[in-house]
């Protein structure tokens, strides 16, 4: 999640400093971030309906179908923080432009303020600010990235075992637990809400990544890698929101299937040589997947000029509300529908208040700039 959010940073750092050289306004910039990370979203949302409504009609527990679509939703929380943080954009790349380094660690130090109200005050709400300072800081390392910052390898490694040293003392010393995503055993979770110790996992495995960022742009040069890329990159989005629901459609046949490679005991010999045959399940269905719902991820483009910047604004925060709430409650199990009905009329009300100025609801095999 933080060299996502690294990438990020740099990715929309290049975009909007182009938009800015070419004199593009902010509503024309956001029409275009928001083009491809929003329209890939409906296929889901139907299908995990369908699923629901079947599964309902079936009898199936609802503590089942909303385990299960909360399992597939996972990438999305993810994905309605980075939406958010991408709106801010301007700002942060303002911040950056002013001060440098020194907006980096004012949001690291806002972090660790809320953390220590978080543990020692028991004010639990106010964590959630950490989704915009946590995941804030680590963007703006893109900006540092992009501006040269991170040249010299020996200091990327120094500042990677520092912070792998401050990772081992907050884990041992501090109230943290020592995995970085949320299980279930543990009381606390660094990811829900965020925690400090993440910008410093994000330092650690940036300097790791960078540190290696000349041969690995030298491997990229050959023909095969970048085409691979490019390829890829082309339904990485339709790749990341699909792979759970995958998995999920993957289990629940096996357990169609008189429970099938489910029943092993993990970490036995058995286990393992089944991790195999696992994997290639999952990379199967999530193939089909792809091939089936790939094309949304290349949006009609319009020529119209673009609406008022609060409009896709407002649409986007719309949607990331009601992604937020299917990730955290689940697309089913509720009510007499069997629906998360509120999270669900978010998400599409969202999504149709940006798609309605992004040009027809069509989609086209032209790749989306």
């Amino acid at each position: 999640m933080p060299v996502f959010f690294l990438v990020g940073g740099y990715a929309n750092g290049i975009s909007w400093r182009a938009a800015c050289r070419d004199g593009r306004p902010y509503a024309a910039w956001l029409e275009g971030r928001l083009r491809r990370l929003v329209w890939p979203i409906l296929p889901l949302l139907a299908v995990w309906v369908a699923i629901v409504a079947i599964e309902y009609a079936r009898g199936v527990r609802p503590e089942l179908i909303r385990y299960g679509s909360q399992v597939a939703f996972i990438p999305i929380w993810f994905l309605a923080v980075y939406i958010v943080i991408m709106l801010l954009v301007p700002v942060l790349g303002a911040a950056w432009i002013r001060f440098g380094m020194k907006a980096f660690w004012a949001l690291t130090a806002a972090a660790v303020a809320v953390d220590v109200v978080y543990f020692t005050a028991g004010i639990r709400w106010l964590g959630f600010t950490n989704y915009l300072f946590v995941w804030s800081a680590i963007f703006l390392l893109g900006y540092a990235w992009l501006d040269g910052r991170f040249s010299d390898r020996r200091m990327l490694l120094i500042y990677a075992g520092l912070a792998f040293v401050t990772l081992l003392l907050l884990v041992h010393l501090a109230p943290y637990p020592v995995s970085m995503i949320g299980v279930p055993e543990d009381p606390i979770s660094n990811t829900t809400p965020p925690k400090a110790i993440l910008i410093a996992l994000a330092v650690m495995q940036c300097g790791l990544l960078l540190a290696v960022e000349a041969p690995a742009r030298r491997w990229l040069a050959s023909r095969t890698a970048w085409t691979a890329t490019v390829a890829i990159n082309a339904t990485i989005m339709t790749i990341f929101i699909w792979h759970l629901t995958a998995t999920t459609l993957v289990v629940f046949a096996a357990y169609l299937a008189n429970g099938i490679g489910l029943r092993l005991e993990p970490g036995s010999a058995a286990w393992w040589w089944a991790r195999l045959p696992w994997v290639m399940a999952n990379a199967i269905a999530l193939a089909l997947l792809v091939a089936a719902f790939g094309r949304f991820e290349r949006p009609d483009a319009t020529e119209a000029p673009p609406a008022p910047a609060w409009r896709y604004v407002a649409g986007a925060l719309m949607t990331c509300t009601g992604l937020g709430a299917l990730a955290a409650q689940g697309v089913g199990g509720y009510g007499r529908l069997g629906l998360n009905v509120w999270g669900l009329a978010f998400a599409l009300a969202g999504i149709v208040v940006i798609k309605q100025r992004l040009g027809r609801f069509a989609v086209s095999n032209r790749s989306s700039p």
